[in-house]
């Protein structure tokens, strides 16, 4: 299975879909927004959105052990002017 169910999970008073998406799916570079770092092709992790009045650019690419953390993370975390964006 390449991506796993779907739950809802409530988070900065709101609620979030999240799915898991396997490494055979994971076909893309993405940057997780709770550690700032790259997710290379391959790597299995999560994608959450918000559940009502999002749509596809709302979604965001986590490492599984970073949305699990997503209450302990800075809020203010900034790359370099450099850095890629994915």
């Amino acid at each position: 299975m390449r991506y796993g169910l779907e739950s809802t999970e409530n988070w900065q008073g709101e609620e979030w879909a999240v799915r898991a998406v396997g490494g055979g799916a994971a076909a893309k570079h993405y940057r997780c927004p709770g550690c700032d770092q790259e997710i290379p092709p391959g790597v299995p992790h999560l994608v959450a959105w918000p559940r009502f009045g999002a749509g596809v650019d709302d979604r965001r690419h986590w490492h599984k052990a970073c949305w699990n953390a997503r209450d302990r993370r800075s809020a203010r975390l900034q790359r370099s002017r450099n850095a890629p964006r994915y």
